[in-house]
């Protein structure tokens, strides 16, 4: 089915009237055209799409491509341009030093300056990820910079190629644009724009807000909100504010615990042997190193792993000036044992999508005698700079950890829709990794 898209541009906030009105003529358009096309949807969500280093990068004329959220190559190109041209070593990621000086250079334009002249392509590619399984209906929500002229949508309507039956299943898209304070007033609008006795999602893009009026409205409104930790780029002080949710009865889901699945399956099927089982108990020294950039990963490992047997933190400190910026927990066991562990971010050559990827874990004790000795090593990295770390034990067991096929949060989400409930191994971690935090010095 071929649909028009209908966009509504008035300098107002849109109204739901208008949109319902707008997606009403478009299926009153195809009853000619193809009587066999059905409205129907399984949830509606919700995409809170911001992608402000792309818009930040564009304003200030150091980024040409579309705004799409995805670090790409010419997404990295403009970052280190930017880097460059304001003093800051040339990474091409994302951190918070260059972010705030962006921010402080596009606040120094006069207003009319302010303007995106680059494609705009939010609101397209996660619908057509989800909708091929999961017709529904999607409304995004894509801040923009500059002067506030009101809300904008664009109404349109899709139907993937797969039939049920002799009737085509099709998926409403709803895209508003407007600038954070004019999306800010439309947050009824959006609440009514879901669909009642559907399951309602809300993808949240971005770093939790607490304080944000929209992002308030959406968890009062939502079964379950998603983030994405790898996005965060302090990632320490917004799992507090991911507690804070959870404790308030909130479900949230984090589609970069999801990326940890391979370590924690090859974790446990290391010690399924009855006699490695047994010498978890030994275990005093972890090492895990993870991709430079985001520790949101080696975090919730850690405290999922600690979480499992027991461990308690105790104490958190973390060596500011350090190359590898070492974070330090000591745990203590259920027999008062203590357990130190080190994390370490590790400068990646040619990192991928994903930030803050795990990169190595080394299991020890200090009880040369203990069966628990183990290494693990992602596949691209290897095994290296862990088996320098030596140890007391001299059987050691390695093994290699194959990232699943694709973790890009598209995909990753679409599984996620299918368990919207609580996760509670997901929530027993997170408030260890909480509790450790809450230590730190």
């Amino acid at each position: 089915m071929t649909t028009p898209l209908v966009a509504l541009q008035r300098p107002k906030d849109i109204s739901l009237d208008e949109i319902e009105a707008e997606l009403s003529a478009i299926w009153h358009s195809q009853n000619g055209v193809n009587s066999a096309a059905t409205r129907a949807s399984t949830f509606s969500m919700v995409v809170y799409e911001p992608e402000e280093f792309q818009q930040l990068l564009a304003v200030l004329g150091f980024y040409k491509g579309p705004i799409e959220g995805l670090l790409g190559p010419q997404t990295k190109e403009a970052i280190a341009l930017a880097q460059k041209a304001y003093g800051y070593k040339e990474t091409g990621r994302f951190d918070p030093q260059t972010l705030a000086r962006l921010r402080e250079e596009v606040a120094k334009l006069p207003s009319e300056q302010v303007k995106m002249v680059n494609a705009d392509l939010r609101g397209t590619g996660v619908s057509e990820a989800i909708a091929a399984q999961n017709p529904c209906r999607i409304i995004t929500l894509c801040p923009t910079w500059g002067v506030d002229e009101g809300v904008t949508a664009q109404v349109s309507a899709y139907c993937p190629v797969h039939k049920t039956g002799s009737n085509l299943i099709c998926s409403e898209y709803i895209t508003l644009r407007g600038t954070k304070a004019a999306l800010n007033r439309v947050g009824e609008t959006v609440k009514s724009l879901m669909i009642s006795d559907l399951p309602k999602f809300v993808w949240w893009k971005a770093t939790p807000n607490l304080e944000q009026d929209l992002f308030k409205q959406m968890v009062e409104s939502c079964n379950c909100i998603v983030m994405d930790s790898s996005y965060f780029i302090e990632p320490e002080s917004e799992f507090l504010k991911i507690q804070n949710l959870i404790e308030s009865g909130t479900f949230v889901a984090d589609l970069n615990w999801h990326r940890l699945a391979p370590w924690q399956e090859i974790t446990a099927a290391t010690f399924d042997p009855p006699e490695r089982r047994m010498s978890l108990v030994e275990i005093d020294e972890v090492a895990i190193d993870y991709e430079k950039g985001n520790a949101s990963q080696a975090l919730m490992f850690l405290s999922w792993f600690a979480s499992r047997l027991g461990w308690q933190p105790i104490a958190f400190t973390q060596d500011e000036d350090d190359f590898y910026e070492i974070k330090r927990i000591i745990f203590s066991g259920p027999n008062g044992k203590e357990i130190k562990a080190e994390l370490a971010a590790i400068p990646i050559t040619d990192p991928g999508e994903i930030v803050g990827d795990l990169v190595g874990l080394r299991l020890g004790s200090s009880n040369p005698n203990a069966n628990c000795a183990t290494i693990l090593c992602s596949e691209t990295a290897g095994c290296m700079r862990m088996e320098s770390g030596g140890g007391a034990q001299a059987t050691v067991r390695t093994e290699q950890v194959t990232a699943t096929n694709d973790q890009k949060a598209e995909l990753l989400l679409t599984q996620q829709l299918q368990r919207w409930g609580r996760d509670v191994l997901y929530e027993e971690s997170l408030a260890i990794v909480v509790q450790a935090l809450r230590l730190k010095k």
